[in-house]
């Protein structure tokens, strides 16, 4: 049979590429590639979002001025929730509560800038969130700050609302050591990690627990605990090992903190905090400091968390002391009940519970 000539216009087939083992770069650029894409993706998610913020802003304002106006009464919103969702079927969000969300929400942000620049920058949902829990606008502002640093999800946001974070973390100023030990930059990233008190609401501990079942239990808790912790912070071990001058030590839980870039230990006490307990955390910090922190790293900071805290006894206990750390109380829940603090153990049972266990 003869060969058929082959059409010059003819495109010729694209050759299969076969990957026979590793490509030199390629790896990397793929690694980048998709960075990229999904940098693109959420900047596209972003964008959509800002505009729909907006939309609703407008929405809102636009009610809001037309009640004040004309003394429309709250039922012309149930109206234009039916006329809204006739007019744009294919739309969703144009229901009664959400049409009165809107009008909350350019009620209690009336300055265009500011909803451009903070409102917008996190989903609808948060910021219905942020309207129901929090009333202060202060606390709102930083609740969304802290939403767009951290990428709080919805169900985290609530989190750190119920357990009421603004003032846990704003309380701890006169209960560490940070600006007499640390440079400002640094004691201020440090300060703001800090909480007082932390809450451990995902525990439960009975009557008899001693400091090791609490640090097993954080453990056994670590994402639950790390949410608490906040942002930034790598779980390096518990009953940390260091060996000073012959002798075994054990700090009962280290972390890393990638943005402050430094270690942070924290020794968990079940009684109110004794002035000897700093004196113990400036050992540890010392050794670690001279033994395991990376040159590059800050000095590496302390966390005392105690059942609870005398503040004048604190800030003597930590005045003197060189190397930066805090001290902190937990609680199991939001607010501890009274009756609770009448069933956790005594200090004297729990000292002499760790003695027998040691």
């Amino acid at each position: 049979m003869p060969k058929q000539k082959a059409d010059k216009n003819q495109t010729p087939s694209s050759p299969i590429l076969v990957l026979n083992g590793s490509v030199k770069g390629y790896e990397e650029f793929l690694h980048d590639l998709k960075a990229h894409i999904r940098s693109a993706q959420i900047k596209a998610i972003l964008s959509v979002n800002r505009e729909l913020i907006l939309l609703y802003w407008q929405i809102g304002r636009d009610i809001l001025g037309h009640q004040k106006e004309k003394g429309w009464g709250a039922k012309v919103i149930d109206r234009l929730a039916v006329d809204l969702r006739h007019a744009f079927p294919e739309m969703r969000g144009f229901s009664s509560r959400n049409l009165k969300y809107m009008r909350a929400l350019a009620e209690a942000y009336p300055d265009e800038k500011f909803v451009q620049q903070v409102v917008a920058q996190i989903p609808w949902g948060h910021n219905v969130r942020i309207l129901d829990y929090v009333k202060e606008s202060i606390q709102r502002e930083w609740y969304m700050h802290q939403t767009i640093e951290n990428g709080w999800s919805r169900a985290v946001l609530v989190h750190q609302i119920e357990t009421d974070l603004y003032q846990r973390q704003a309380k701890t100023a006169k209960t560490t050591n940070f600006p007499a030990t640390l440079p400002p930059s640094q004691s201020d990233l440090v300060q703001q990690t800090m909480k007082d008190p932390y809450v451990f609401d995902f525990l439960t501990l009975g009557k008899e627990a001693q400091e090791r079942d609490l640090e097993r239990a954080l453990v056994e808790k670590i994402k639950d605990f790390l949410l608490e912790l906040g942002v930034g912070f790598a779980f390096m071990g518990n009953q940390y090992h260091l060996e000073v001058g012959g002798q075994d030590y054990y700090i009962d839980l280290l972390f890393y903190h990638h943005r402050l870039r430094c270690l942070v230990a924290i020794d968990l006490k079940m009684e109110d905090f004794q002035p000897e307990f700093s004196g113990k955390m400036n050992f540890y910090l010392s050794a670690l400091d001279e033994r395991v922190r990376n040159p590059e790293d800050q000095p590496s900071v302390g966390i005392i968390l105690c059942k609870g805290k005398n503040k004048t006894i604190a800030e003597y206990a930590l005045r003197d002391m060189k190397k930066p750390m805090g001290v902190s109380e937990y609680r199991f829940t939001k607010k501890l009940p009274k009756d609770l603090v009448r069933e956790l153990p005594a200090p004297r049972d729990l000292q002499k519970l760790m003695q027998e266990e040691k």
